[in-house]
């Protein structure tokens, strides 16, 4: 990932958030006949050592899960997609000063690379689901389990798919949100997103945040 000095994001408390606030993550992997992807929610073991470790599932019948059990030793990526919002020039003060400005997209993602183990055990693909479950589930008022499911029905279930463990190798973060713009554009930028742009909360934050607007 190309990483301007500028926008790296490398504090682990702050990368493990973005992939808890937004868990569907994007598999990356080789295969035969070139890159292979698919979406699929995510749980973080932050506290496994050294970096920390992935869990997910797959269907059995993505044969992307094949590929990675025939290439035990071949790394993946995952990409988690946080907040994102188109810049438009006319929101920068430079705009008015200079004109020399142009469009831009502000962003936050998160890449993992890692190895992975693919898992057929019947009790480790259990746990898997409850505890995705529980991730979604627990914040409802009447969070539905697993168990309220007909037992014979979630083992008919767990038997058509595969779980999958990435040991993580790499994590990094990169937040391109105005950060490099002057103070007086990067107020604009947040004016702009508070009064033009429909669900964009979260990245008026990362722009204030990380622009030194907090207070303003």
């Amino acid at each position: 990932m190309y990483q301007p000095p500028h926008f790296q994001e490398t504090r682990p408390d702050v990368l493990h958030g973005l992939i808890r606030a937004h868990p569907l993550g994007l598999l990356v992997s080789n295969g035969v006949e070139g890159p292979v992807a698919n979406a699929i929610p995510f749980l973080l073991d932050a506290d496994v050592p050294p970096n920390g470790r992935l869990r997910a599932h797959l269907a059995k019948a993505n044969p992307q899960w094949r590929l990675l059990a025939d290439n035990p030793l071949a790394p993946v990526l995952v990409v988690f997609q946080g907040a994102d919002a188109y810049v438009t020039p006319s929101w920068y003060e430079t705009k008015r000063e200079t004109g020399k400005v142009v469009p831009t997209w502000n962003y936050a993602i998160v890449q993992v690379r890692g190895s992975v183990t693919v898992i057929e055990d019947q009790d480790w693909l259990a746990e898997q689901i409850s505890d995705l479950t529980m991730s979604q589930e627990g914040i409802r008022s009447a969070p539905w389990a697993v168990t309220d499911a007909p037992a014979p029905f979630i083992q008919s279930q767990i038997k058509g798919i595969v779980g999958l463990e990435i040991e993580i190798t790499e994590i990094s973060g990169k937040w391109k949100v105005s950060q490099n713009r002057p103070a007086a554009d990067r107020v604009g930028v947040a004016e702009g997103l508070e009064s033009e742009t429909a669900n964009s909360a979260d990245m008026v934050g990362l722009v204030r945040s990380y622009g030194g607007l907090d207070g303003k």
